[in-house]
């Protein structure tokens, strides 16, 4: 993405040639690495939190916060937004939806499609993150 987003710069202003089709890829390839990504760094415990009370909780505090945060915020906005692109997505196929360039790329409907699967993925993480702290508070109790 870094070295086509420097040949568009370099075509544009060094050539004057537009490079439409090379800047939607580089917008679809930076939408495909977060949408996708967030599912997987949600599982790697890697989100970026505000630091300034978490990092001075102890383990089990953290885990309980996690938690929380993931039955009152992540999973309700997870469904949400599955509700709310599902129509989106639907349109964009219905027309097979394209880049609103002349000369940019087509497909932007198999974009689109990512939003609603993201959230699926996400929904799906947070919903295992919420079953290990159960399981992991029904394994302590009983053991």
């Amino acid at each position: 993405m870094t070295i086509a987003t420097f040949m568009i710069v370099i075509l544009r202003y060094g050539f004057e040639v537009s490079a439409t089709p090379v800047r939607d890829a580089v917008v679809y390839f930076h939408g495909i690495l977060i949408l996708i990504g967030i599912s997987f760094t949600l599982q790697a415990d890697q989100h970026v939190r505000v630091d300034l009370f978490y990092s001075h909780m102890s383990d089990e505090r953290k885990r309980m916060v996690n938690f929380i945060g993931c039955l009152v915020c992540l999973i309700p906005l997870c469904i949400v937004i599955l509700v709310s692109t599902v129509p989106y997505v639907s349109a964009s196929w219905s027309i097979f939806e394209r880049s609103a360039e002349v000369d940019g790329l087509p497909g932007l409907f198999l974009f689109k499609t990512l939003l609603p699967v993201s959230a699926g993925l996400l929904l799906l993480q947070a919903l295992n993150e919420v079953f290990k702290f159960v399981a992991d508070r029904f394994r302590v109790k009983n053991a």
